[in-house]
């Protein structure tokens, strides 16, 4: 044991030497792990494994290190430690950033969350700024550790348990907020009875605002590989005639529209989603569909819409939603007088 523990540093100064050697290894991994989905890419359980041991590691470091100094008489030096809580970062943010990168609506809110991600992992290759700025707060820390538990195990759970999207994030959520609880105390300053209700009511406020921006998540396993708003549509062939941008009021109301997705998911995966039609931003319609995952190029669904406001001109959107209010996607089209 005292061996290996010898050997860390060595390898630690390669990293070191190269910092950008983990992120490209994370970045590729995820890459390769996307487009192996419905395969099934295992890196991604073993990232939730690692992250998970490494928060009993943050949380008791000044234990675990007495404890191993006492054991093996070799003490691990702080720097080293960090290094190692570094290369875990780089490694799981670079590996999700692919999924949200591609899941991703960037013309809507969940370009918050992805684009914080995009942050974090920056952060996690500019030592000055990880090591003079992040690691020393260690309440940040801890939060950088919760993001990244957070999209692993959004992007891991899917794939590996075949958990719905809901269901994922609701464990998500639950993990990332109770592992977040030690970083709290130095967020809070003073003494006495407001600190201590600050500190239970604190996490709760967490976990009710990371569902309320559960809108802003992307699905990190859910993604759209075609759309189409077409009037015509082959149900033997299961696909859509000419993809529309503007239709007319007469011709709508007589032949009705249809809304085409093809999303693809991960193999064994059932998820309930839902079509809903909006028009001048005010909702109209709510069509769900259940959809199951493993093909290659999606799982096509569609609705057909044939009821329509008496005034329709105007703006509208299909978005395709997850049951937990998730947006995969959004098809626009606008309706013109005759």
């Amino acid at each position: 044991m005292k061996s290996l523990l010898n050997h860390l540093p060595r390898l630690l100064a390669l990293f070191q030497r190269y910092p950008g050697l983990v992120a490209l290894f994370g970045f590729c991994s995820g890459v390769a792990s996307f487009l192996l989905v419905d395969r099934q890419a295992h890196l991604a359980k073993v990232l939730g494994v690692v992250l998970l041991v490494s928060w009993i590691w943050l949380l008791l470091e000044n234990l675990l290190r007495e404890r191993i100094a006492r054991r093996f008489g070799f003490e691990l030096p702080l720097p080293l430690l960090r290094y190692g809580t570094q290369i875990i970062h780089q490694e799981s943010l670079f590996f999700v950033l692919p999924f949200f990168i591609i899941t991703t609506t960037w013309n809507s809110g969940q370009l918050l969350f992805s684009g914080l991600l995009a942050l974090a992992a920056l952060v996690s290759i500019i030592d000055p700024l990880y090591f003079r700025w992040l690691a020393p707060r260690r309440w940040l820390l801890l939060i950088m550790h919760s993001l990244a538990l957070f999209a692993v195990l959004l992007t891991a759970l899917p794939i590996i348990f075949h958990l719905s999207t809901p269901q994922s994030y609701y464990l998500a959520l639950a993990t990332a907020t109770l592992l977040a609880l030690p970083s709290l105390p130095g967020l809070i300053g003073g003494a006495g009875w407001p600190r201590i209700l600050l500190l239970a009511v604190l996490p709760l406020l967490l976990a009710s605002g990371g569902w309320l921006a559960r809108v802003w998540v992307p699905p990190a396993t859910l993604w759209l590989t075609e759309v189409a708003i077409s009037d015509r549509f082959d149900g033997a062939l299961r696909t859509p005639g000419r993809s529309l941008k503007q239709i007319s009021s007469d011709q709508l109301r007589a032949d009705g529209l249809y809304a085409y997705t093809a999303i693809n998911a991960p193999r064994g995966l059932n998820e309930r989603i839902y079509h809903v039609w909006q028009h001048n931003a005010r909702e109209v319609d709510r069509i769900a569909l259940n959809i199951h995952g493993g093909r290659e190029q999606g799982y096509r669904a569609w609705t057909h819409k044939r009821h329509f406001p008496p005034k329709p001109t105007g703006q509208w959107q299909v978005r395709v939603l997850t049951e937990a209010g998730q947006m995969i996607g959004v098809l626009r089209f606008e309706v013109v007088a005759p």
